[in-house]
């Protein structure tokens, strides 16, 4: 099971200057615990901007560098050679950015999307692409208004493709 876990904005801005535009304690919390014990599948610039692997998580970055290399990942050169390198995991977490996010649908690699709603509207660089409602349902929704420690609205929201 391939599924995109994301974060985005009202307008599907997922980022500026390769990083977060907001701070959700609850997503990032919700994220932990959804992808720990998982392979995340990530762009290289998504990985620099995180700057380490994350603990209990197997990382797996995408590259056409042929010679990156970094301490405690796997290294794999499309989508597709980084599925294949994931072995007794029936969760695969593609976390980022947002090309990868848009290959991964365009080549029909993913089963489910994870994705975090943020009600509010953003300056952004990157956005998520279109999710389309004649390939995907909304199988679950849970809606949360903004609190001390969560700045925004926001939706955990989870779409599963349609057999078609």
């Amino acid at each position: 099971m391939v599924t995109i876990i994301a974060a985005i904005a009202k307008d599907n801005a997922l980022g500026k200057d390769n990083d977060l535009i907001w701070h959700l304690p609850a997503d990032l919390k919700r994220f932990k615990k959804v992808t720990s014990g998982h392979h995340i599948l990530m762009g290289r610039n998504t990985f620099e901007s995180i700057g380490k692997p994350l603990p209990n998580r197997t990382t797996i970055i995408i590259t056409r560098n042929k010679n990156y290399f970094k301490e405690g990942c796997l290294i794999a050169h499309s989508l597709e050679e980084a599925i294949a390198l994931v072995e007794n995991d029936d969760a695969i977490y593609i976390i980022g950015g947002a090309q990868i996010y848009k290959e991964a649908i365009k080549k029909d690699l993913v089963d489910q999307l994870d994705i975090t709603k943020v009600h509010h509207h953003f300056e952004a660089d990157v956005f998520f692409p279109e999710i389309d409602l004649n390939i995907w349902k909304e199988t679950n929704r849970e809606d949360f208004k903004a609190d001390e420690k969560n700045k925004f609205d926001y939706s955990f929201l989870s779409f599963q493709k349609k057999a078609i």
